[in-house]
C-alpha cells in the first residue's frame, strides 16, 4: 500500500484549532469519560455542544439526542463511547459533514486480534474516505492552552499562565508519558500544545509534526517516538520542521536491536533499527535527547536560544564545586570554555575578590551577596565578549535572594543577542526561583550540569549545519559501475556471493581490493605465491563457506613454497571438516597486505528506511568494541568524514604509535563508494561487509568481502 501523503496545518485545523467542538456521550455519571470531557472543556473559548439522546440538559448546557439535532455542524467531535459505537459515531459524522473525529475507545488493533485490527482498519478507510481526520482509536486526546480545547478524560496539566509567545508543542504515541511531559506546565514551562495520537488509524506524529512545524504558535517540537510502520513520513515533517526552522527534539523509545538478530555479517549485527533510526534523524535535521527526562528541557532551550554568535560558553558562579563541575562535564561534551578577551578579563579582575577565580570558569564567589552588582557586571562582560555564545549561572541554592539574578541574566542575554543557561544543582527542585528561570525567554533552566553542555553541544552543531546550509553531494563512483554491478550479480550461483565475486562487485565502483588468484591445487598455489611475491595468504573459496575465519580456511603470512604447500593441505582438510558437502572453487592466493589500521565498511538494506551505510573500527574489535557509525545511503564526502569523526576511536585515525594516520578522505571516499553500491542495488542487496579495510596512510585496501542478495520477491 502506498504511503499517505502528509497531513498539514491546513488539514488538521479542526484538530488544532476548532471553533465548535461536540462530545458524544456527555455524561452526569462523575468520573465518566463523558463527564471528565465536559469538565475539561469548562474554558473552551469556542462553541461547545453536548450530545447524549438520555439527556435534555447537562448542569446550564442544553444536550442533543444526536449531532443532527445539533443547531450547527461541530468541526471537532470527540466520542467519550465505547469501542462498540465507533461505527456509529464515524457514520453520524460523515452524514453532518464534522471534520474531524477523536475516538478515546480501545480494544482495537492493540489487542492483536484480527477482527479488532480489521475493524480499526475500516474505521481508517472510512474516515478518509469522508475526509475526516481521526485521532485514536486508544487516545488520551489534545489539549490547545491557548483555546481552552482541553480535549482529554484524564486530569489535564493546568499552567501558571495561558502561553502569550510561542511555545513548545508535545507530540507523543504514549498518551501517559506525553502528558507526564505536559505537567511541566505546573513548574512553569512555556508548553502550548498537548498532542497525542493513541494506535494512529489515520493521524499520527507525522502529521503532527508537520502541522507544527508550519504552526507560528509553535517554537519548537518535543516529540517521544516509539517507531511506526513508515518512517520515512516522520523525516518528510522534519524536513519540513527544519525548513521552518523550528527545532524538533525526539526522544525515541524501544530502541532494542533484536532486529538485527539475525543477521548474516558484522554490518547486520552494528546496523539495528535504533542505529537507522538515529541515522534517519540525523539526516532530517532533527535532535535527539538523551536521556527521556532532558527532552523537554532540550526543546525548550533551543526554541529559547538564537544562532550561536560564538563559538565558545562561559560560566560564572558563585560556587567553586560548581564551575568544576562545569569544566568537567563540558570536556566530556566537547563544549570549549575559552578564555575571556582583554576587556572581559579586566571587568572579572577589577570586580572578583583574589579568593575567588577571574577566569572562565568564572568564581566570583559568595561575595555577591555583599556585592550584588558584581554579578551583574561580570555576566554583562562575558556575554558581551564575542568569544561566548552563551552564558552558564548554576544555581546551587534554591532560596529568594538567588531569585532576581535570573531575570538579570535574561535580560543580559537578550541585550547581545545570547543564551542564558541555569543549572539547578540544588536538589530543592521546584524550590524558589525555578519557575522564575523557566519563564524568562532567553533563559533555559537545566536540572543537570550534563544535559545542559549536551544541549550546547547539540545547539552549536544544529547551529553549524544551518549556517553551512545544505551540501552539494556529487556522486564518486564511475557512471558505468551500477550497470558493471548488476551484471556481476547476475551471475551469482548463490545468495551470498564468494569473496572473489564481492570484491569484483566493489571493484566496479573504485573500491581498493587486494589482488587474488584462484588456484585448483597445491601446485597452482606456489606459481600464484610466486607471481605475488611472499609473504602470502591463502584462503578456501567456497559460496557454502561465508565465514572462513571460523572454519579455519585461512592461512596468513606464508613466506615460502613449503608454507604455501602445507598450508593448502591443511585449509582443505578445514574445509572438508567444516562442512563436507561444501562446493570448493579452489584457494585464493593474494599478497599479504602489511599491518595498519583495520576498519569495517559495511551496509545493509533495513525493512523501514531502505539502504543504510555503516563504518567502524574492523577486524577483531568490530564485536568487541561495536564503535560505529551509521547513516542513510548513499552519503556525500562530508556526511563519509563526519561519520568517521563520530568514532569512538577517531584518534586512532589521526596518527597511533608507529602507525601513520589515516588519510580520512581516501577512507571517506571508500565509504562513500559502498553507500552508493548499496542505494543503487538497494533491490538487490541485502548486506555488504567489506571486512578488513587495512589503512595505513593513503594505502587502503579491502582484503576481504562479504555480500549477501535479498531473497527474491514474489
Amino acid at each position: 500500500m502506498p504511503e499517505r501523503p502528509l497531513y498539514r496545518a491546513a488539514d488538521l485545523r479542526a484538530l488544532l484549532s476548532p471553533q465548535s467542538i461536540a462530545v458524544v456521550g456527555a455524561s452526569a455519571r462523575a468520573g465518566s469519560f463523558g463527564e471528565r470531557t465536559v469538565r475539561n472543556l469548562d474554558g473552551f473559548r469556542g462553541r461547545l455542544h453536548l450530545v447524549n439522546a438520555r439527556y435534555d440538559r447537562l448542569g446550564e448546557r442544553p444536550c442533543h439526542a444526536a449531532l443532527a439535532a445539533l443547531p450547527e455542524v461541530p468541526e471537532l467531535v470527540v466520542a467519550a463511547t465505547p469501542m462498540e459505537a465507533a461505527e456509529g459515531v464515524l457514520e453520524d459524522c460523515a452524514a453532518v459533514g464534522a471534520q474531524a473525529l477523536v475516538l478515546y475507545a480501545a480494544g482495537f488493533s492493540e489487542t492483536g486480534r484480527p477482527e479488532r485490527i480489521a475493524l480499526q482498519e475500516r474505521l481508517a478507510a472510512r474516515a478518509r474516505a469522508a475526509g475526516i481526520r481521526l485521532v485514536g482509536p486508544n487516545c488520551i486526546g489534545l489539549v490547545d492552552y491557548a483555546s481552552g480545547a482541553k480535549i482529554s478524560f484524564i486530569t489535564v496539566p493546568q499552567p501558571l499562565a495561558i502561553p502569550t509567545r510561542p511555545a513548545i508543542g508535545i507530540v507523543s504515541q504514549s498518551g501517559n508519558l506525553g502528558f507526564a511531559l505536559a505537567q511541566a506546565v505546573e513548574a512553569g514551562a512555556n508548553i502550548g500544545r498537548v498532542l497525542t495520537c493513541g494506535n494512529s488509524a489515520d493521524v499520527d506524529v507525522a502529521d503532527y509534526v508537520a502541522a507544527l512545524a508550519e504552526d507560528p504558535a509553535c517554537s519548537g517540537i518535543a516529540l517521544l517516538f516509539e517507531g511506526m510502520a513508515a518512517p520515512r513520513r516522520l523525516l518528510e515533517a522534519a524536513e519540513i520542521a527544519w525548513a521552518h526552522d523550528k527545532p524538533l527534539v525526539v526522544h525515541k523509545l524501544a530502541t532494542g536491536e533484536s532486529g538485527a538478530a539475525a543477521a548474516l555479517s558484522h554490518t547486520g549485527s552494528l546496523a539495528g533499527s535504533d542505529a537507522a533510526y538515529r541515522a534517519a534523524f540525523e539526516r532530517s535535521g532533527a535532535v535527539l535527547a538523551e536521556p527521556f527526562e532532558g527532552l523537554l528541557e532540550l526543546a525548550s532551550f533551543l526554541a529559547k536560544a538564537p544562532p550561536p554568535r560564538g563559538a565558545g560558553v562561559a560560566v560564572v558562579s558563585t560556587s567553586g564545586g560548581s564551575a568544576i563541575m562545569a569544566a568537567d562535564r563540558a570536556e566530556v561534551r566537547g563544549v570549549d570554555l575559552p578564555q575571556p578577551g582583554a576587556a572581559a578579563r579586566a571587568v572579572l579582575e577589577a570586580r572578583i575578590p583574589e579568593f575567588g577565580s577571574a577566569r572562565n570558569p568564572c568564581d566570583v564567589t559568595a561575595q555577591v551577596l555583599n556585592d550584588p552588582d558584581s554579578l551583574r557586571a561580570c555576566a554583562g562582560a562575558l556575554l558581551e565578549d564575542p568569544a561566548y555564545g552563551a552564558l552558564i549561572l548554576p544555581n546551587g541554592y534554591a532560596y529568594d535572594v538567588a531569585t532576581p539574578r535570573f531575570a538579570m541574566v535574561g535580560e543580559l542575554a537578550e541585550t547581545h543577542g545570547k543564551i542564558a543557561c541555569v543549572v539547578w544543582t540544588t536538589q530543592f527542585l521546584e524550590g524558589p526561583g525555578a519557575r522564575e528561570a523557566e519563564a524568562e525567554p532567553r533563559v533555559a533552566l537545566f536540572r543537570s550540569m550534563d544535559r545542559c553542555m549536551a544541549a550546547i553541544a547539540a545547539w552549536q552543531a544544529r547551529g553549524a549545519r544551518r549556517a553551512a546550509g545544505t551540501p552539494a553531494v556529487a556522486r564518486l563512483s564511475p557512471p558505468e559501475a551500477k550497470a558493471r554491478a548488476a551484471a556481476l550479480l547476475d551471475q551469482a550461483r548463490g545468495p551470498v556471493l564468494t569473496e572473489r565475486e564481492a570484491k569484483a562487485v566493489l571493484a566496479a565502483y573504485g573500491v581498493p581490493v587486494v589482488a587474488e588468484t584462484l588456484a585448483a591445487d597445491a601446485g597452482a598455489a606456489v606459481a600464484a605465491a610466486e607471481a605475488a611475491g611472499y609473504p602470502v595468504v591463502l584462503k578456501v573459496e567456497s559460496p557454502d563457506l561465508p565465514h572462513k575465519t571460523e572454519a579455519g580456511v585461512i592461512r596468513l603470512n606464508l613466506a615460502d613454497a613449503a608454507a604455501v604447500r602445507a598450508g593448502f593441505a591443511e585449509v582443505m582438510a578445514n574445509a572438508a571438516r567444516a562442512a563436507p558437502r561444501a562446493r570448493i572453487n579452489g584457494v585464493l592466493v593474494q599478497p599479504m597486505v602489511p599491518a595498519g589500521i583495520e576498519m569495517v565498511v559495511g551496509a545493509r538494506h533495513d525493512p523501514l528506511f531502505g539502504p543504510t551505510v555503516v563504518v567502524g573500527l574492523g577486524g577483531i574489535l568490530v564485536e568487541l568494541l561495536r564503535d560505529t557509525a551509521l547513516a542513510l545511503a548513499p552519503v556525500g564526502h562530508g556526511e563519509a568524514r563526519a561519520m568517521l569523526e563520530r568514532l569512538k576511536g577517531a584518534k586512532l585515525l589521526h596518527g597511533f604509535r608507529n602507525l601513520p594516520a589515516v588519510d580520512l578522505d581516501v577512507l571517506a571516499g571508500i565509504v562513500q563508494r559502498v553507500s552508493e553500491l548499496a542505494a543503487d542495488q538497494a533491490g538487490r542487496i541485502a548486506e555488504i561487509d567489506v571486512n578488513p579495510v587495512i589503512c595505513a596512510g593513503g594505502r587502503q585496501v579491502a582484503v576481504d568481502a562479504l555480500i549477501a542478495l535479498a531473497p527474491p520477491h514474489g
